[in-house]
């Protein structure tokens, strides 16, 4: 259910992920999810050529669907390939999607991917239930992160004197 593993499993392999979607949103919770993917679109992203940027994911008749995900066309292929931007089924089990279902009817909310990456071989992604965030909030968030850079500088310097 909770994808909130930074590192630890050997198993896994970081192919994308979405930093923006940390500046932009709240994230509230966070799902794993499989995603169904054609032969040309998997060794693509083996190659690196994939994007979060700008992605979503709706839920329409009791499925996720991941929308707007950039998968670059195979370095390899030949007569056939994929299209880029296309609707990408996300498998998730009928349990989480009801859950999920009740949380983003409320006013608000929305599924925004916030990883891919590789975990046993097979390729997932990290969705997070997301609010989204004010200007104001941004700018509190920069300014926090900015006073915790400064303090680790100050206690770096003190003990190196």
């Amino acid at each position: 259910m909770v994808a909130d593993k930074k590192d630890g499993d050997p198993s896994e392999r970081q192919i994308a992920d979405n930093r923006k979607a940390f500046h932009d949103y709240h994230i509230l919770d966070t799902w794993e999810a499989g995603v169904a993917l054609l032969g040309t679109e998997v060794k693509s992203i083996r190659e690196g050529s994939v994007s979060l940027r700008d992605s979503y994911a709706r839920l329409t008749n009791g499925e996720v669907w991941l929308m707007n995900l950039h998968i670059g066309p195979y370095s390899h292929s030949g007569y056939s390939s994929h299209e880029e931007r296309r609707q990408r089924k996300l498998l998730m089990h009928r349990e989480e999607i009801r859950k999920l279902t009740g949380k983003v009817a409320e006013r608000g909310l929305t599924l925004v991917p916030l990883r891919m990456y590789f975990k046993k071989g097979r390729v997932k992604v990290a969705l997070g239930l997301a609010k989204g965030k004010q200007a104001h909030d941004k700018r509190e968030t920069l300014r926090r992160r900015e006073i915790d850079r400064e303090t680790r500088a100050a206690v770096k310097s003190r003990q190196r004197g």
